[in-house]
């Protein structure tokens, strides 16, 4: 608890104690009017300043009809007619509710703003032999950083000397610590436990995690949810109609019946219990804390829209590489009209600066046989979803899919496997086979999501491979031999044909997914090895690259929602039932508090149980 809370939770408690006191002093004791409004005054005016100020500066800016103005109202009116203990109750337990609206908004942001502390506020880079303290955002790529024990890594990059263990929590949710080394990858807000290492920034701050991250997390309350948005437009209409329905049952009544008095008690007591507190503080904190706990699990969810959406989420679309399969291929066998280490030589050319998965395979081997290629003077161009050609002088290398080779003419031998053609000056030289291992989360993760809906799988691969895949894990549904905007299509289709108050989720990794990401309901990224268009184009952003984090993040927004139905249905049917009470029978101010008051806290309670979502 934040000192400031703590001092007014104190501040309160001794006002609700002087409240008992003068309530039972003037239960006991016959004092005249005059002592007992005093009396009561010198609780009410510490307690209400705070809110009657509020109210009085919406006014000023034309926007009085707030649960402020209602409560000034009440409790001012209460004060008019003599009634002053139900006065004081109404802005005692006011305050209190508001507080407590306070903390528990407090919980929810505690759970995000731990995010918000993995901006490390210095770095160390080594320049010109020098160790030199700079600011992340002075972070070149191409720097070499030193990371020391306890200390936070500023950029993403790769581990150029040393070894140490990380702590990820902070960006995965994963309290074990994982042991990298010499050539690994790592991510910026990752802090080393041990011993001193030194890494390649492979970019700047701004590309980083951690600044993806920041922004992710101070975005994620821009974005409403249906119902968030519903609640709001719903107070605007519903605050002038209670206003109204207060006065004609203070006004109307009093006329035929002269007890202006009684009536206008009714009206006072209608105000307090129509206070819509409840719905619009409890919704919020409802979806602010299923994105809070969501958090904690390493599932970043870009807003409340994006809760309502994955609760809804029936049919699961996913990507094959680097989604179910780790993404990290091995070249297999190389078989054509040319030498092995001719045919890699050739394909070096063109996957030398490629950051495909693919492409780091070829030079991964190249390097393995010690095999080099003359790259100099070459034009590269890529082929989204084909591959690479690389041009010079008059020569023509070619290196991808059977589509590339047959957009050149060239006709290739079908291989049932991934394969790479390499031909040069529009003649096949030959093929390089690779294979990518499936992760051995994705085997718990599909069964997961095939007891919640249906399991689609799209990849550009062969059938057989593809059809491999899908079998070995439980996939129900698969495309193959895709291009990115194919698998886009098929998405497109998909959320044209879904069922009524259904939503279609895409799960993928690679720049090619960005369009698909965008054409689903919902677009859920693998943030670790994920490219950053990917990650900026999902709803959703999977810190560990786990997909079991879909399945995860499908019960906190399911059981987010649910709560969220439970706080609209109770408030709305308490209120509206006390209203009819108040507005018909004889009521004491008392139950109009436990209407507002009572509910708003009961609904608050409810809201917190997204924060324990597991």
């Amino acid at each position: 608890m934040s000192k400031k809370l703590r001092k007014e939770l104190i501040f309160l408690i001794v006002m609700l104690a002087l409240y008992v006191a003068v309530f039972v002093c003037c239960k006991v004791f016959s004092f005249a009017w005059y002592i007992r409004l005093s009396a009561f005054a010198i609780v009410y005016i510490p307690v209400g300043a705070k809110v009657l100020l509020g109210a009085l500066k919406k006014i000023i800016h034309g926007e009085f009809l707030d649960e402020d103005f209602l409560m000034a109202i009440a409790s001012i009116g209460a004060f008019v007619i003599g009634e002053y203990s139900e006065a004081v109750a109404v802005m005692v337990f006011f305050r209190f509710g508001e507080w407590f609206e306070r903390f528990a908004v407090g919980k929810s942001r505690k759970s995000i703003s731990s995010l918000m502390e993995i901006k490390p506020q210095t770095a160390t880079v080594i320049r010109n032999g020098e160790e030199v303290v700079v600011f992340p955002e002075e972070i070149q790529t191409g720097d070499t950083l030193c990371v020391k024990a306890g200390e936070r890594i500023a950029v993403d990059g790769v581990i150029v000397e040393g070894e140490t263990e990380l702590d990820t929590r902070a960006l995965t949710g994963e309290s074990e610590p994982s042991f990298v080394k010499n050539g690994d990858s790592v991510l910026s807000g990752s802090i080393a436990l041990s011993g001193k290492i030194l890494i390649k920034a492979s970019g700047t701050y701004e590309n980083s995690t951690v600044a993806k991250i920041l922004e992710m997390v101070e975005n994620a309350t821009d974005k409403k949810a249906k119902t968030e948005k519903f609640i709001t437009a719903f107070a605007r209409v519903y605050t002038p109609i209670v206003v109204a329905l207060a006065l004609l049952i203070g006004v109307i009544p009093s006329l035929f019946t002269g007890e202006w008095q009684v009536w206008i008690f009714k009206a006072l007591t209608f105000l307090v219990v129509s206070c819509p507190c409840a719905l619009v503080i409890s919704v919020p904190l409802s979806f602010f804390g299923g994105i809070g706990s969501a958090s904690g699990k390493g599932i970043l969810i870009k807003g409340s829209n994006c809760i309502e959406a994955l609760a809804k989420s029936k049919t699961f679309v996913l990507d094959k590489t680097g989604t179910i399969t780790k993404g990290e291929f091995e070249v297999v066998k190389i078989e054509g009209n040319a030498d092995e280490n001719e045919i890699l030589k050739l394909a070096l050319v063109c996957e030398n600066s490629s950051t495909h998965p693919v492409a780091i395979a070829v030079v991964n081997e190249c390097k393995k046989r010690n095999v080099t290629a003359d790259i100099d003077n070459y034009s590269l161009r890529e082929i989204a979803g084909k591959g690479m050609v690389a041009t010079k002088n008059n020569g023509i290398i070619l290196c991808g899919n059977a589509y590339l080779m047959q957009d050149y003419g060239i006709s290739v031998p079908i291989v049932e496997n991934t394969t790479i053609y390499v031909s040069q000056n529009s003649t096949y030289v030959g093929c390089i086979l690779v294979k990518d291992s499936i992760k051995e989360s994705s085997y718990e993760a599909v069964k997961q999501l095939n007891t919640m809906g249906k399991t689609v799988m799209l990849t550009g691969d062969r059938e057989a491979v593809a059809n491999e895949v899908a079998n070995n894990v439980g996939i129900q549904e698969v495309y193959h031999s895709l291009l990115p905007a194919q698998k886009a299509e098929i998405i497109e289709n998909l959320v044209k044909d879904k069922k009524k108050g259904e939503s279609v989720l895409f799960a993928g990794d690679g720049i090619n997914d960005a369009p698909s990401l965008v054409s689903a309901d919902v677009g859920v990224a693998m943030g670790n090895k994920g490219t950053s268009v990917a990650v900026e184009s999902a709803d959703v952003v999977l810190m560990y690259d786990d997909i079991r984090g879909i399945a995860t993040a499908k019960k906190v927004a399911k059981k987010t929602m649910r709560i969220v139905k439970q706080n609209i249905v109770f408030a709305l049917g308490v209120k509206i039932a006390v209203m009819l009470v108040t507005a018909v029978f004889p009521a004491s101010m008392w139950l109009a508090v436990f209407a507002d008051v009572g509910v708003s806290l009961i609904a608050i309670l409810n809201a917190m149980r997204t924060l324990k979502i597991r």
